[in-house]
């Protein structure tokens, strides 16, 4: 990739002064790649043999491998990358979360960490960190190409690392734009790969912007295929592409080969900043329970664990004094049992208010003084759902939610929010701040989407959480109807033609 691009930049502009810089995992490449260079009288010092993310324990590795960043101290105005696709970081765990955990963003991977079975968006951290300051800060800038698949697009819930990590980027300004490339490019996998252009110069007219580019039809079939590999993109490709990221338009359009046909597709969309991020709210409904003393509901108290606890001992040691506990334990089973056939077994209660102060009366009358774990198993064996109840109320007389009912809401973030999103990257990040912009459009969106179904349902601000994602497939989706009924009734009958002759023959 290095000395590639370092022809093409010299045919660009012969009087280009270079530097060449890389790091390199895989013991074979990096011997290809210095081979490479040598051939062509280039120095090989500024290639490191190593991992580019970290090891902690790397007693295995020789021939000079270095189990961290090669260039630590090193920035750059140009850097490209085509880091493994859902490849685990399970052997740079210990290192990456380390850094994170004493560096945060005076590390590399402040804005979070993914889940373990993909490293992609590590790397892309990784380079982002090797930044020179941007030219409002008197400083050069930096431009990064990464080639990607499509998990770091989409995947991680909000407020996941995965989630963080492209709501950094983008509320930063430096997601420039992300290309869709044809699948079948590469040698060892078929699938559909997205080059992702991160900047910290952007031109102004691209500011709070973020270019998607389609450019999945942009190829041509090679006579040979090579693995997997059996599209290729064309000089006249590659100067499609070019223009169209150049031209900067939305909707615009580009001349593409659908269906053995020429058509004109959009090719070309342009978004602000906030439209990739949204708010996930909890939308909680009251708690109904009905509750009754039956001899059915009675029998599941026995599956309750504070209930059974009861009955059970810890020492261990001496049996004797084990077995009198159970003994103890059992006796007051029975007791809380008698106690609670003192209540209308026939009457249904439709307020948990009035059945709790049945069962302090009978509790009181049988002299049983019992610990909260245990008045909640009695709750949770006599009570059942019920629409029809009352709502249960906590101490202060707010209704408790239905914990089986609580469901959560996508919703846009508002058009006239300001990012960055005064919001921090932690797991334990104080939302307290973005309620107070969000509130309003959140309970707004609530009345319109969600109180014409359930009126009973609000809004828990608290578990409000913030997601970014790139859903570039969804935005390039174009309809295709299905065909008419007739016309597939037509070639289904003369399939039936077709294989009643074959088995003609046959006979």
């Amino acid at each position: 990739m290095l000395s590639v691009s370092e022809e093409y930049i010299k045919k660009q502009n012969p009087k280009a002064n270079l530097g060449l810089f890389g790091q390199e995992y895989n013991p074979e490449s990096y011997a290809i790649c210095c081979s490479d260079l040598l051939i062509k009288d280039e120095p090989i010092n500024n290639l490191v043999y190593g991992d580019t993310l970290g090891i902690k324990n790397a007693k295995s590795k020789s021939n000079n491998f270095l189990p961290r960043d090669g260039h630590p101290d090193k920035q750059f105005h140009y850097m490209f990358a085509n880091p493994p696709f859902g490849v685990e970081w399970k052997p740079e765990e210990d290192f990456i979360k380390d850094e994170y955990d004493n560096l945060g963003f005076k590390g590399r991977f402040g804005a979070g960490v993914p889940r373990i079975n993909d490293g992609s968006l590590l790397f892309l951290q990784h380079m982002i960190s090797k930044m020179h300051n941007p030219p409002e800060e008197r400083g050069d800038g930096s431009r990064i190409a990464i080639v990607f698949n499509g998990s770091p697009l989409f995947t991680g819930d909000a407020g996941s690392g995965e989630s963080n990590i492209r709501r950094w980027i983008i509320e930063n300004d430096w997601l420039d734009a992300v290309i869709a490339l044809p699948d079948q490019m590469f040698y060892n996998t078929g699938i559909f790969t997205y080059i992702w252009l991160v900047t910290n110069k952007k031109a102004a007219h691209r500011r709070g912007k973020v270019q998607l580019i389609d450019g999945t039809r942009h190829f041509h079939k090679m006579k040979k295929s090579l693995g997997k590999k059996r599209n290729e993109l064309s000089p006249e490709h590659i100067a499609e592409l070019v223009r169209l990221y150049g031209d900067f338009e939305q909707n615009g359009l580009s001349e593409v080969k659908s269906h053995g046909q020429i058509e004109k597709r959009v090719c070309s969309k342009i978004f602000d900043n906030r439209e990739f991020g949204f708010l996930k709210i909890t939308v909680e409904r009251p708690l109904r329970l009905n509750f009754q003393a039956s001899e059915d509901r009675l029998a599941r108290l026995s599956e309750q664990n504070a209930f059974q606890d009861l009955a059970t001992s810890k020492k261990r040691k001496d049996a004797k004094v084990q077995q009198l506990e159970i003994e103890i334990g059992e006796s007051l089973q029975n007791q809380i049992l008698d106690a609670l056939r003192c209540l209308d077994g026939d009457r249904l209660y439709m307020s948990r208010a009035e059945f709790m102060r049945d069962l302090e009366r009978v509790l009181k009358n049988a002299g049983l003084k019992l610990k909260e774990p245990v008045i909640k198993a009695i709750l949770a064996a006599l009570g059942e759902a019920d629409p029809q109840a009352e709502i249960c109320r906590d101490k202060k007389g707010n209704p408790e939610p239905d914990s089986n009912l609580r469901d959560t809401e996508i919703v846009p973030l508002p058009d006239d929010i300001t990012l960055p999103l005064p919001l921090e990257y932690d797991k334990d990040a104080s939302v307290d701040e973005l309620v107070k912009l969000v509130k309003g459009h959140c309970e707004a969106y609530c009345e319109a989407e969600v109180l014409p179904h359930v009126p009973d349902a609000w809004i828990d601000f608290d578990k409000t959480k913030v997601g970014y994602e790139i859903p570039l497939n969804r935005h390039f989706y174009v309809y295709q109807p299905p065909r008419p009924l007739d016309e597939i009734e037509n070639d289904i009958k003369s399939l039936e033609l077709d294989i009643m002759a074959m088995l003609g023959e046959v006979v």
